[in-house]
Order: C-alpha cells, then sequence, then structure tokens
C-alpha cells in the first residue's frame, strides 16, 4: 500500500519535468552515456564522441565531480592524463552545449575504470631467518601464514610455491596449500645430515601454467638447524653401517696380561684404549665408564672419566676374561653404549719379535695378475719373504707371528712372509714400504723397510738367476727328456757289450736239456743253392737225419756263435754236451770270464785231426783241404761212452726228438752260424743225435 503510493508521487513529481524536456530541442547528445576506459591509458585517450546540433558547442563544465580529467577537442571527449582503477574507479563528468541564441543544453557521463593486472604481489616480509630444533616433531609448523602471506593491489588471488636452494633438503619443508602459506616440517630432520638450507617462497597473481600475463614476487626464508641431544654414546673407533651414518657399530678392544705378574699401568688395548664419545658434538655431554660384566674376582677396574683398564689384583687362570664396560651421559642415563673387552692371560714374553733384515728389495713385472709373487733381486729365481725372529724360542721361530703392509695396498704379505701384489700393477716405479711382524699371543710387533721395483717384463735384470715359473718348467721337461735318451742310450750301449753274454748264459742254461744243431747257413748259401733238394737227396740216402731246434734258439744262434772265441783255423763249434751238469757250469763261468776279458785267451776245441785213442773223447774236427765239390765222404766217428746210455738222458732225447718232428714245418733247416766276415773257410756243422745218442753224424 505504502509502496504504491510513493511510486505514483514520484510519478506525478517528474511529469512537469519530463514534459518540458521533451518540448525542447537537444543540442548535443552521445550514444553512450557511460562508457568505460581501462587503467593506464596514456594523456589524449578518446573517451567518447559528442553529436552537436546546429550552431552548438560543447565544453567541460568546470564544476563536474572529474572535470579535471577530461577535455573536449572537437566533438571527442579525451582524458587528460592516465587514470589508475587502484585510485579511481569510476569518474564523472559533465558536458555543456550552448548556441548563440543562448539556449543551453547539459549532458552528464560517467565513465567506468577498467582494471588491469598491472600491479606485483607483495610480502610482508622477504626474506627472514628462522631457528629449528633438530628433534622439532613432523607435522610442526615452522613460519606462520601470516608471516608469509603476500598482498596485490589488484585484488587478485595469490598462489603459492616453496622451492629449496641445498640439494636434498626440499622434502623436509613444505606449504599447507597452494593458497596458504605455511611452512611446516614434513621430515624429521638430521643435524649430521645438513644443519641450514634455504627456502625460497614464490607468490604469483595468476596460476602456474596461466597464459595471462603473470607477477610474481618472492620471500626467502632461512632455516638453521640446531642440534639437539638424540643419540646416545659411540665407543670408537666404530663403522658406519649406512649411508645416512647415523649408526656406528663399535669394535671390542683385546688385551694381554701376564699371569701372575701385577701390571700398575693402564693395560694396552688394541685397536686403542677405551673411548667413547657424544655423537651430538655441539652438546658433547659429558660420559662415565664403568664395568657392567665379566670381571671375575674382581681383576680389573676402569677409571670412570678416562676410560682407561688397569688391574686390582694378579690373574691366576689363564683363563680369558671378556668384561663388558658401559659408557654412559651423565645428564641423561638413558643414553648409553656397551662394549666388549677381552683380556687374554698369558705367559709372559721377554723379547719382542725383530727382523733379521732391516731391509728388504724386490721386483716384480708391469701387467702381472693380483696374488703374484714378489722376486728377490739378489736371487730373482727365489720369491721375496720377509722373517722375524724370536728369542723366547728356542729356533727363534714364532708360530704366532704374522705379517702385514702397514702403508701401501698395492702389496700384502702372507702369514710366512712371502710377498705378494694386491692389484695389476699397471706402470713401472719404486715402491717403498713397511712390513710389521705382530705376535699376536703377546701383541708385540717388529717393522721393516721393503723396497720393491716394478718393471717390464723385457727389461734384462743384472743377475744371471732369474728364471719364471715357465722357464723352471720348460727346463724341467728339457732334463726330463735328456734323461730319457740317456737311459735309452745306456741301455742300448749296455745290451750291445753285455748282451750277447746274458743271452749266451740264459740259452746256455736251456741247452741243458735240449739237443741243439748249428748249420752255416753262408756256406749253404754259397756251396749248396738248392739246400732242399740235397736236404731230400740225403734223406734218402740215409746219410743224414736233421734236428731242428726250438724257434727261440733260431734268432739268437748267429749272436751267440759271433759271441764265441775265434781261431785262426776254425769257423764252427760244437759244444760237449755229455759233460757232467757241474762240469759245464764251471766251464760256462770260464768262458764268460775269459769272453769279457781277451778273446785270445779263450781255447779253442776246435780240431783239424782225429783222436781215435781216448775214448769218450768227441771233438769237431776239419779238414783242410776239404773241397765240397770234389765229392768226398764225411768221416763218421763212433763213440761207445755210457755216459749216453743212460735211460733218462735217453727218453729226454726222444721227447725231444718227438717234439722237433712235430714242429718241423715251422722251423727252418737249423741254426746258422754266418761267417762271411771270418778269414777261415766256410763250413757247416750240423749236429744230429740218434734215439741211443752213441752216435753222432757230422756234415762237412
Amino acid at each position: 500500500m505504502d509502496v504504491s503510493h510513493l511510486l505514483l508521487t514520484s510519478v506525478l513529481f517528474l511529469l512537469p519535468f519530463i514534459a518540458h524536456v521533451s518540448a525542447q530541442q537537444p543540442g548535443c547528445s552521445v550514444s553512450n552515456k557511460n562508457p568505460s576506459v581501462e587503467e593506464n591509458n596514456p594523456p589524449g585517450y578518446n573517451v567518447t564522441t559528442i553529436d552537436l546540433e546546429a550552431g552548438f558547442t560543447a565544453t567541460v563544465d568546470p564544476s563536474s565531480p572529474d572535470g579535471s580529467y577530461f577535455t573536449i577537442q572537437g566533438s571527442q571527449l579525451q582524458l587528460v592524463k592516465s587514470v589508475d582503477y587502484e585510485t579511481d574507479t569510476a569518474l564523472l563528468v559533465t558536458v555543456a552545449c550552448q548556441n548563440a541564441a543562448g539556449q543551453r543544453d547539459t549532458l552528464d557521463i560517467i565513465v567506468t575504470i577498467i582494471n588491469l593486472n598491472d600491479n606485483i604481489p607483495v610480502f610482508q616480509q622477504t626474506n627472514l631467518t628462522v631457528t629449528v630444533p633438530e628433534d622439532t616433531k613432523v607435522n610442526a609448523t615452522i613460519v606462520a601464514r601470516e608471516d608469509l602471506s603476500a598482498s596485490d593491489a589488484d585484488l587478485d588471488i595469490i598462489y603459492y610455491e616453496l622451492n629449496s636452494t641445498v640439494q636434498d633438503t626440499t622434502n623436509y619443508f613444505a606449504i599447507k596449500g597452494i593458497n596458504n602459506p605455511e611452512i611446516y616440517l614434513q621430515k624429521a630432520l638430521d643435524y649430521d645430515k645438513f644443519n641450514s638450507t634455504t627456502l625460497i617462497l614464490y607468490a604469483m597473481d595468476r596460476p602456474v601454467g596461466s597464459s595471462e600475463i603473470t607477477h610474481t614476487a618472492t620471500a626467502t626464508i632461512n632455516i638453521i638447524i640446531e642440534q639437539a641431544d638424540t643419540k646416545p654414546p659411540w665407543f670408537l673407533p666404530c663403522s658406519f653401517i649406512d649411508v645416512d651414518k647415523s649408526i656406528c657399530i663399535s669394535s671390542p678392544y683385546s688385551g694381554r696380561v701376564n699371569i701372575s705378574e701385577m701390571s700398575t699401568e693402564p693395560l694396552t688395548l688394541y685397536p686403542g684404549p677405551i673411548y667413547a664419545k657424544d655423537p651430538d658434538y655441539t652438546i658433547n655431554e659429558k660420559i662415565v665408564y664403568s664395568i657392567v660384566g665379566g670381571n671375575a674376582d674382581n681383576v680389573f677396574s676402569v677409571d670412570a672419566d678416562t676410560g682407561n683398564l688397569t688391574m686390582n689384583k694378579i690373574a691366576t687362570s689363564p683363563d680369558s676374561y671378556l668384561l663388558q664396560v658401559m659408557a654412559t651421559q651423565v645428564n641423561n642415563k638413558q643414553k648409553y653404549s656397551v662394549v666388549s673387552v677381552e683380556i687374554k692371560v698369558i705367559n709372559k714374553s721377554d723379547h719382542a719379535p725383530y727382523f733379521e733384515s732391516s731391509t728388504y728389495t724386490g721386483i716384480v713385472s708391469v701387467g702381472v695378475a693380483p696374488r703374484s709373487l714378489v722376486f728377490q733381486v739378489e736371487d730373482p729365481s727365489s720369491p721375496l719373504m720377509i722373517k722375524a725372529a724370536d728369542d723366547d724360542f728356542p729356533d727363534k721361530f714364532n708360530p704366532n707371528i704374522e705379517y702385514y703392509i702397514k702403508n701401501s695396498t698395492d702389496f700384502i704379505a702372507t702369514r710366512d712372509g712371502l710377498i705378494l701384489t694386491n692389484v695389476n700393477l699397471l706402470s713401472p716405479e719404486t715402491v717403498i714400504m713397511e712390513a710389521v711382524a705382530k705376535d699376536t699371543v703377546s701383541l708385540q710387533e717388529a717393522s721393516t723397510i721393503i723396497t720393491v721395483e716394478i718393471i717390464f717384463t723385457a727389461d734384462k735384470i743384472t743377475s744371471d738367476k732369474l728364471y719364471t715359473a715357465q722357464d723352471m718348467g720348460i727346463l724341467g721337461g728339457i732334463l726330463a727328456a735328456l734323461l730319457l735318451i740317456t737311459l735309452v742310450f745306456l741301455g742300448l750301449m749296455i745290451y750291445k757289450h753285455y748282451g750277447k753274454t746274458v743271452r749266451f748264459l740264459i740259452n746256455k742254461k736251456f741247452s741243458k736239456d735240449v739237443p741243439k744243431s748249428y748249420e752255416n747257413q753262408a756256406y749253404n748259401q754259397d756251396e749248396h743253392p738248392d739246400l732242399s733238394a740235397k736236404e731230400q737227396e740225403s734223406s734218402e740216402n740215409g746219410g743224414i737225419t736233421e734236428l731242428q731246434q726250438p724257434s727261440f734258439f733260431l734268432t739268437s744262434s748267429k749272436e751267440e756263435i759271433d759271441g764265441l772265441p775265434k781261431t785262426s783255423t776254425a769257423s764252427a763249434v760244437v759244444f760237449d754236451l755229455e759233460e757232467k751238469e757241474k762240469e759245464e757250469e764251471e766251464k760256462e763261468e770260464e768262458e764268460v770270464k775269459e769272453d769279457t776279458k781277451h778273446e785270445k785267451e779263450v781255447k779253442s776245441i776246435l780240431k783239424t785231426d782225429r783222436n781215435e785213442g781216448d775214448q769218450g773223447y768227441k771233438a769237431v774236427w776239419f779238414k783242410t783241404d776239404v773241397d765240397p765239390d770234389a765229392g768226398e765222404k764225411v768221416e763218421v766217428i763212433k763213440d761207445n761212452a755210457s755216459d749216453y746210455d743212460d735211460d733218462s738222458d735217453q727218453d729226454l732225447q726222444e721227447n725231444e726228438e718227438e717234439e722237433d718232428d712235430k714242429d718241423d714245418h715251422h722251423r727252418g733247416p737249423g741254426v746258422s752260424i754266418d761267417s762271411e766276415n771270418s778269414s777261415f773257410p766256410a763250413a757247416e756243422v750240423m749236429i744230429n743225435m740218434s734215439r741211443t745218442a752213441t752216435e753222432n753224424d757230422v756234415k762237412v
């Protein structure tokens, strides 16, 4: 009801003015009474155009609120100076139009200023420093939001981004959000990894990656980390087990005491005296020591402040002591560490080890493989070996001594004192190093100097004794081959000089039971070309009965005959087969002895005349004037000796003749003696025995 009444009253009030305006003709007009202008436009910028009726002129009404910003040039409304949205968001100007008749008209123009992104965000503090304790909890606020918020005159939304200038520290700190610059701890701090870092906070009026013009502001935050008491004591020396070096494992200590001997000085321990430190070194809390286990009979004690280990009483048992020593921080007993200390009880050592030589020199070739021997300079074929003596032992040899190289990693020493290469040596040089001999029981040491010349393999060594293992192997093979050749040659020489005699003795032994026949093969070839024919003829005439020898005598008959003594008148021999065994053995021994000394001393059994008067006498005789072509007959000498009447001999000979008859077709015509090299006349001797062994047929 009230609203309707008010509207009606307003309309009635404005009706006269509307009627007056509609009755008048306007002198000027504009197409847009509310133009827009961007801020920061230069002076002279055209705001709008004024349309004037004929005879009218337009001017800026000086009474308008912002008339000082505008001017009219012709029909153009222009800016006199640049406008700033942050100062004025809109300008009101009045344009007056008047003609010569005094008719006047006015136009009110409202100019809207368009805001542009022409301002950079601003931080309240562009550089600040913050101290952060090492034990600060994760997610704790490091820098508050109000200390880092940036403002923008353009009233734009600010976007933030945080980076770190120190490598590997970015992940420790972060901001709450892209529009919230509050910095908080994202990861636990470690003073040993880094104790300070610098963060850069970026404030931008456009999102990251926007194509629009972006203005950016920066603020620097310096973070100082304050070390906290976070770690227990560490016994030294110790070894880190991770790359962060946050955990260090201590090595056990060891020492020696003499049995039944009291020491008033602090014990010498390996690798050093008992010592622990606070790894939080900027705090460096005081540490105290105590023995918490293994101290049977309270033999040992430790100084609470220094950690020196001393004896309270003598050790009467050879058993070792394994002490447990604890190091504790004074300000916090919950921060402690425990280490083991082994004390061995040993017999007293009156003498320390010592090297028999104060210096050693060796050589090695460039490029040898690791673990290769170093050789002596004086004797390059012998490996370099260091040796320490100990007068506590009768032979000065201490089996408890170990060797090591102290100041070089290129070489190592074995327990036996041999020096070996530890790496591949690439270039020639001279290496001087210290070698140490350590008694592992008494912990006593001795040292010496070793000089090693690293040379090229082709370099000549002054000593003529330098041989490699390969050279020695080749030399051994050559010597073995020479030895084999020498043995073979020696065997051949023995065979050549003594083989006949040995075979003669062996064959003589076999000849006791086996009758033999000897045939001069040369004579057969020269005088009887067709031996088989004559043998057949002889068989038909019944003049000769031939006995074949066993095959194992055929190959040696020539050598046996060659080994027999020779005379100037005979070339064949018939052995006496009827003598007793004892007489034969004696005769054989005499013949062997005489054959090995002088052949000329051998008495010939060959005869050229007959001796029929001696009963039982047997001989092979030759006629010096026998002509094979003359057709002379062979004379047979009969022997009535009773030696051949022995039944056992007859049985043996019968068995042998039967075996020989069976093997005739496997053997040659007999055993021959080749005398072509002899100066004597060729002759053939064949001995054939009848079953009664009383008749000998001899063919010449």
